[in-house]
């Protein structure tokens, strides 16, 4: 999500591979048999297959669509061991560390149920959505599942930084993992849908009245430096926009977009990336700058 946070780093990656597999992990477990190296807190092996199955059929997915393959390593932490792997001060925000390490939650924990309002406090229709997206086996309610989510978010990042695309607009950025999300969620998993999208489609139904910052031009310019709530209104829009992309264009305009960026080179200014994104993705894409 934020820049700080994840750290997408363009550097030499076979230098960062082999200072990252000279490391060694005290206190973690290796879980064996997954596409990439995955290391988790003791007492958290199942968790660590889901979350990695999860990350490797996501990982397939994107190689097959975009022609790309990153390097990557999950850490699914505990607190205990958060503190000495992850960089993110609260516990439960995934991210990277560096440019190879992706750090990943393994307990529900306060951060997430922070972003659980009153049931009460919401329309009924949206309370019922909150409920069946968000309740636990224990029959409460848990954000669990779209954090889990997000770890894809995060990966996503991990495809274009290694890849070196150039992403124009910081908000492009953002809204590109997201399409990445949304997309193999609705073409590989739909069941997860709900999870994904009711949170977003609570923020955003709530209106911008209380957020200092609402253009696109205040999220480039204020991208590091920003409320963290404000922030998270802008990226429940762009989660809401990628659903619409999706719907609009269906999986074909995630490898285009992911041409357009490759091709295109040069910085450009907003008519002629406009014009990119018409010509060579689609006119939903276009349109997040164009109505925002």
């Amino acid at each position: 999500m934020k820049k700080s946070i994840f750290l997408p780093v363009i550097l030499c990656f076979t230098l960062l591979s082999m200072k990252t597999s000279a490391q060694t992990h005290d206190g973690l477990l290796d879980l064996k048999g997954c596409d990439q190296k995955v290391f988790y807190s003791p007492g958290h092996k199942a968790r660590a297959k889901e979350i990695a199955a999860r990350c490797d059929r996501a990982s397939r997915y994107f190689r097959k669509n975009l022609g790309y393959k990153p390097t990557t390593a999950l850490f699914i932490l505990g607190p205990g061991e958060w503190k000495k792997y992850g960089t993110f001060p609260v516990y439960g925000m995934p991210h990277y560390p560096d440019s190879l390490r992706l750090v990943i939650a393994a307990e529900d924990n306060d951060f997430w149920r922070s972003f659980l309002p009153p049931l009460d406090a919401l329309p009924p229709a949206l309370a019922e959505s909150v409920r069946k997206a968000y309740t636990n086996q224990q029959g409460k309610l848990s954000m669990m599942p779209f954090f889990d989510l997000l770890a894809l978010h995060e990966l996503g990042h991990g495809f274009h930084a290694q890849a070196g695309l150039n992403m124009q607009r910081l908000w492009m950025q953002e809204l590109f993992v997201n399409i990445m999300l949304h997309t193999y969620i609705a073409e590989k998993e739909p069941r997860l849908l709900p999870a994904l999208e009711t949170f977003p489609q609570m923020v955003v139904a709530a209106g911008s009245s209380e957020y200092k910052h609402t253009s696109l031009a205040d999220f480039e310019k204020l991208y590091d430096n920003m409320d963290a709530k404000n922030y998270g209104w802008y990226q429940c829009r762009l989660h809401a926009a990628a659903k619409q992309i999706y719907d609009a264009g269906g999986a074909a305009v995630l490898p285009k977009l992911w041409a357009a960026l490759e091709n295109a080179g040069a910085d450009l200014n907003d008519e002629e990336f406009i014009a990119l994104l018409q010509t060579k993705v689609h006119s939903s894409v276009a349109d997040v700058l164009l109505k925002w």
